[in-house]
């Protein structure tokens, strides 16, 4: 593990954010760019947390971060490898409240779009599709073709949230820390955990 990743895992967590009873979300990371994102949201998530690692995401994950998947045992309830479709998840029968796939490909994204479920990360895709649940889609990409924009057009249709990963400026981060954390607690307010730090959010009280 280099420097960064491990002063980036280790360092003390921040007050807890409050959230909504319950909640227990799946993220499956695929091979894009962006594995720090993953382990931030995985960091902060205060529920239940399963994860869904694909081959190449393990690689990334190494690549940027010098971090293998045992390391992220901490942060989640269980592990499942992409290649096993009878795992829960598979299945409408095990509810979840939110699935993220953290960061998404252009491929796994094309793929689900498409209807195909052959791996944990696409299956479990196709079962929130179909079972109304809640699938965000954080796309790390840029640029982007047009049968990328067709098939996140599709995914956006069928009711699941496209969320490219592009940090806000407007909280004025310095670190790269600070970038990844205004990114992840937009993913988190989408799956329900309430945290500050919102557009002009003193203009509310």
């Amino acid at each position: 593990m280099d420097d960064f990743a491990r002063t980036f895992v280790s360092e003390a967590e921040a007050e807890a954010p409050s959230r909504r009873p319950a909640l227990r979300v799946l993220v499956g990371m695929t091979g894009a760019s962006g594995a720090i994102y993953a382990v931030d949201f995985l960091r902060r998530f205060p529920g239940e947390k399963f994860l869904v690692a694909s081959k190449w995401a393990r690689a990334v994950l190494h690549s940027e971060l010098g971090l293998r998947e045992e390391d992220l045992d901490r942060y989640v309830k269980a592990r499942f490898p992409d290649s096993d479709l009878a795992a829960p998840f598979s299945s409408g029968s095990n509810p979840f409240d939110a699935y993220v796939i953290l960061p998404c490909s252009s491929s796994t994204a094309a793929k689900i779009a498409a209807g195909i479920g052959d791996t944990l990360i696409t299956r479990a895709a196709q079962v929130a599709l179909k079972e109304r649940r809640r699938l965000i889609v954080a796309v790390r990409e840029t640029p982007l073709s047009t049968i990328q924009l067709e098939a996140l057009t599709k995914l956006s249709r069928e009711g699941a949230i496209v969320f490219p990963l592009s940090p806000p400026w407007y909280g004025k981060p310095e670190t790269i820390e600070e970038l990844v954390r205004a990114t992840t607690g937009k993913l988190l307010r989408l799956v329900g955990v309430e945290v500050p730090g919102g557009w002009r959010e003193d203009d509310l009280e």
